[in-house]
């Protein structure tokens, strides 16, 4: 890495607020540890409180694979079989049916899968399930109040039937809140402990939690929405005092520099959390033909349409986005990443033992400048390393 890197990832930062985003959180590391950590604007519009780095986000889908770690770590142990039917470990998952239109009487005709969902199909998104702001079926039966939206954290938040068969289809979804429930049959616990004993405590994040304490409270950046209009408003949103369900598949708050430490461990071939031999497996694509699809929003206040780096082939792993070329920005072919609803994004390079992470709190998803910064700070850091490589050969 070249010294130009942190000034001009700082100045990244600085533009990104000018251009509309409240504030921001950004950090890069390599294997030794972080590289760069900055921060820029405010926690919430009209609040004169600086975002700083230690400030707490809701991470969203960074949840997701704190979760499939912890799954992960269940199938070293030989109590979790990603193949065997995930009904056999959960009951409740061999009771969803297919979706196949609203009957006379205004309920919904659901017939039998022609296959069983498994703990594999939940990890890569081949179970069946949708999510509302990508899918138009989870989306209008939300709107016509035959569903109880999932963000809700209940048990009849979670109880939306499949939109594919298991097994045919890769589409973002509930599938890694179902993993959620498995492993908490499997480790007989529920999923708030079960992360805290097998990812969080065994690499010291302390500042990550689904009920996070008073004190990390108050570092709590607020949410905000971007009107059509380009107007940026903060909106209510905090975290709840208690949960029914702890969500495998969001729900989470943190702090960047603790999920720098769970990039680190995946960086490191598992860091002493999971062997060098599962990493190698779980950082592969999992489709095996199945193709990975974009997903168009079919609610732009949440989201935008979601397609990183289009044209360049992707695919899933366990449970990541997996770049299967080399990205414009400089990231490598089998790099891992994904993000959270408000303009989180990371990426986890293990070709080139770099990884980084994007925070903001703003919605809706794929906001131009927040995704516009973040890939900026991505390639300013490769381009870093590139000017230092030709810096030791000189």
């Amino acid at each position: 890495m070249d010294g130009d890197f942190p000034p001009r990832a700082q100045r990244i930062l600085e533009q990104a607020v000018a251009a509309g985003v409240p504030g921001v959180v950004a950090m890069a590391r390599d294997r030794s540890g972080v590289t760069f950590s900055g921060a820029a604007g405010l926690r919430r519009l009209g609040d004169p409180a600086p975002m700083t780095t230690d400030s707490l986000f809701a991470l969203f889908s960074c949840t997701k694979p704190l979760t499939a770690t912890a799954a992960l770590r269940l199938v070293e142990q030989g109590r979790l079989d990603l193949d065997r039917p995930a009904k056999d470990y959960l009951p409740a998952l061999g009771e969803v049916g297919v979706y196949d239109g609203v009957a006379p009487d205004g309920t919904l005709r659901l017939r039998a899968p022609r296959r069983a969902i498994t703990p594999r199909m939940l990890m890569l998104h081949t179970a069946g399930f949708g999510y509302d702001f990508a899918n138009p079926v989870i989306r209008r039966l939300l709107d016509e109040n035959r569903l109880t939206p999932h963000r809700s954290a209940t048990v009849a938040g979670f109880q939306q039937p499949l939109v594919n068969e298991p097994g045919e289809r890769w589409e973002y979804g509930l599938s890694i809140d179902w993993l959620g429930l498995v492993i908490e049959a499997v480790a007989g616990a529920r999923l708030d402990a079960i992360l805290r004993h097998y990812v969080l405590d065994p690499l010291g994040m302390n500042e990550t939690a689904h009920l996070p304490s008073a004190q990390l409270r108050t570092r709590l950046a607020s949410m905000h929405q971007r009107e059509p209009d380009g107007r940026v408003t903060p909106i209510a949103m905090a975290p709840r005092e208690n949960l029914q369900i702890f969500p495998g598949g969001g729900g989470m708050y943190g702090t960047v520099g603790d999920y720098m430490r769970f990039l680190g461990a995946w960086l490191n071939d598992g860091a002493g959390l999971l062997k060098p031999e599962t990493v190698a497996w779980a950082a592969r694509s999992g489709l095996d033909g199945l193709g990975f699809t974009p997903l168009p929003t079919v609610d732009p206040r949440i989201s935008g349409d979601i397609d990183f780096f289009p044209g360049v082939r992707k695919s899933w792993a366990y449970s990541f986005l997996h770049l299967d070329e080399d990205a414009p920005s400089g990231r490598a072919a089998g790099s891992l990443s994904w993000g959270g609803l408000g303009n989180l994004y990371f990426w986890i390079d293990r070709r080139n033992g770099v990884a980084g992470f994007w925070a903001s709190q703003l919605f809706p998803f794929m906001d131009k400048a927040a995704l516009g910064g973040a890939l900026a700070f991505e390639t300013a850091l490769y381009e870093g390393l590139a000017r230092g490589a030709r810096g030791r050969a000189d």
